[in-house]
């Protein structure tokens, strides 16, 4: 099945996207007269097409450089778009929102319907300045340059060349040697740019600081709780959060990480001891190549329900994924909704690994939340916050356990690689926490040092258990881990969604696991929402709580430990 996009009605069919064919598009919209609540929704529906249609532009334009790091004219054609369209459209936009805000006949319109996106438009009124289009225009082409650093690494190993993520395999070898040499060859690459992406940081960090006190903000880290639109949480639920991690998690971890030491017979675990399994038996290997990874995750998801394989389907017949590693290919992995098209794209970095399989299936719970979203009336309905998008994607890694025997058809390591997921879920709680922690204090302390950020990082990392190894002769490594942790650099402060997301999808697998046909239902309906509905109704139409408290997170830890001793 060939997608084909909706007809246009407002933005010319296959227009180019240069500012000379845009610019007329928004006079168009600033000056037109809105003489009935009729006028005003068209208004919003043609302004939403143009928006869709650029969004798409800028999703293809970071699709291609991401899979092409070392391509200068990729690279090139997302930087025209960042710093020739972007800034000419901010003013525009912030005049459309003033326009929408006046209008005669904003209270005619439902407020049911539309609550949650004039929410937004106001707030995004009172964050726009003048003055921070040029900066977050560098910002832009700035963060870019994390990808081109670390998408060129990579690492010989027994004489053949590796990506790091293909590297990364080794740490699972049942010979500690090699798995201390891939180790330490992965580790060696990463430091070699230390200083450049210290540099880097630095930079970005000093004009987010500048955007945020331009704004009227004291610090990054208050205006981008502003700017994410965090209606439903504050920084105190954030630091909550932290603690409740450490006090109910960490102990978990730590207990789990002393087993681990037994079982290798070690007197204590190395950075290199941490992936390897230690029954002794050789890592997990769910599939073999790109093409193989796809087509089992197809029949896991037809299985699940036949709407979910079907999405995956229409996806692999319209080429939307790019899932193997390779050197000058931007790390991580993402889901790209494509806002013309009503599907995704999925990038990926595989190498044949069982993390490589809850990646598909994580960025494929995006992909379902891509589709499920496709129609709704405006292309800002279909932004959900954070909180919600990686509920989608983090429930899916769960839910879509019953059906690995699509990757597994050895009952035995079906049984290893539940019992790895269920652990690594709770793994996530700390790293997140970690993370999150470590941001709060970088913009709330805006002029540290590169000096200073290490004792920072050092001392929140240390609070969490340090991933439960000794890092003796290794204190460099210790130092800059997070530079690998790319959020921190493209995504300043996404991430205590995951942790967030988390909790709600062990909360939708235990409803899943005791209704299965219901708690499928209502997981999909609350990803049809969009984002129509605040995150905690959301939450409640999943059958869920929005809540991350101690003795939530006490419950739902219970819970999984619960399972995973059924898989003993």
């Amino acid at each position: 099945m060939i997608i084909k996009k909706k007809e246009k009605t407002f933005v010319p069919h296959n227009i180019e996207i240069k500012w000379e064919n845009l610019e007329p598009l928004f006079t168009e919209l600033v000056n037109r007269p809105l003489n009935s609540v009729t006028e005003l929704e068209k208004w919003l529906q043609d302004r939403s097409e143009l928006e869709a249609t650029l969004e798409e532009d800028f999703a293809w334009r970071y699709i291609k450089m991401t899979c092409d790091t070392a391509n200068e004219e990729l690279v090139k054609s997302f930087q025209y778009f960042a710093t020739e369209i972007e800034p000419k459209i901010a003013p525009l936009q912030n005049e459309l929102n003033k326009k929408l805000i006046s209008s005669a006949y904003l209270e005619a319109l439902d407020q049911s319907k539309y609550f949650i996106y004039l929410r937004g438009v106001k707030k995004a009124l009172e964050l726009f300045r003048e003055e921070n289009i040029p900066l977050q225009t560098q910002i832009q082409v700035e963060q870019q340059k994390y990808q081109g650093i670390t998408g060129a690494m990579s690492v010989i190993i027994n004489d053949k060349e590796y990506t790091l993520e293909q590297a990364a395999n080794f740490l699972k070898d049942l010979d500690r040697e090699k798995r201390k040499t891939a180790w330490e060859s992965i580790t060696i690459r990463r430091l070699q740019d230390k200083n450049e992406l210290d540099s880097l940081f630095n930079k970005l960090k000093t004009l987010r600081h500048e955007v945020a006190v331009n704004a009227g903000f004291s610090n990054f880290r208050d205006y981008m709780f502003a700017a994410l639109g965090r209606f439903d949480y504050t920084v105190q639920d954030c630091f909550d959060f932290h603690k409740a991690v450490q006090l109910e998690i960490v102990p978990i971890l730590a207990a789990q990480a002393d087993e681990r030491k037994k079982a290798l017979n070690l007197d204590a675990l190395r950075p290199w001891d941490t992936e390897v399994d230690t029954s002794g038996k050789p890592a997990l290997r769910p599939f073999e190549n790109g093409e193989e990874l796809i087509n089992k995750s197809i029949n896991c998801f037809r299985k699940l329900n036949p709407y979910l394989g079907e999405r995956l389907e229409i996806m692999k017949a319209n080429n939307l994924f790019d899932v193997e590693s390779r050197k000058g290919k931007a790390p991580g992995g993402y889901n790209y909704p494509l806002a013309e098209t009503g599907a995704p794209f999925i990038f990926m970095n595989s190498a044949g690994s069982f993390r490589d399989l809850t990646t598909m299936v994580h960025e494929g719970g995006h992909a379902v939340h891509t589709f499920l979203t496709a129609n709704l009336e405006l292309n800002d309905f279909k932004h959900c916050p954070s909180e919600v998008a990686e509920l989608a994607s983090m429930s899916m890694e769960l839910i879509s356990m019953d059906y690995w025997d699509e990757f597994f058809d050895n009952a035995e390591d079906l049984k290893r690689a539940k019992q790895y997921q269920l652990k690594d879920i709770l793994k996530t709680l700390p790293w997140v926490a970690v993370v999150d922690k470590f941001q709060h204090w970088i913009y709330e302390n805006p002029e540290h040092t590169s000096e200073e950020r290490t004792t920072a990082w050092r001392r929140i990392f240390s609070e969490f258990g340090a991933n439960f190894v000794d890092w003796t002769d290794y204190e460099e490594a210790f130092s800059n881990l997070w530079q690998k942790q790319l959020h921190i650099f493209e995504v300043p402060f996404y991430y205590i969604e995951y942790g967030i997301a988390q909790l709600g999808a062990i909360a939708v697998w235990k409803n899943y696991k005791e209704k299965p046909e219901q708690g499928l239902e209502n997981y999909m309906n609350a990803l049809k929402l969009g984002y129509t509905k605040s995150i905690k109704e959301i939450y409640q139409t999943a059958g869920i709580e929005f809540n991350f408290s101690a003795s939530y997170i006490r419950e739902l830890a219970n819970f999984v430990m619960s399972e995973l001793k059924k898989l003993d």
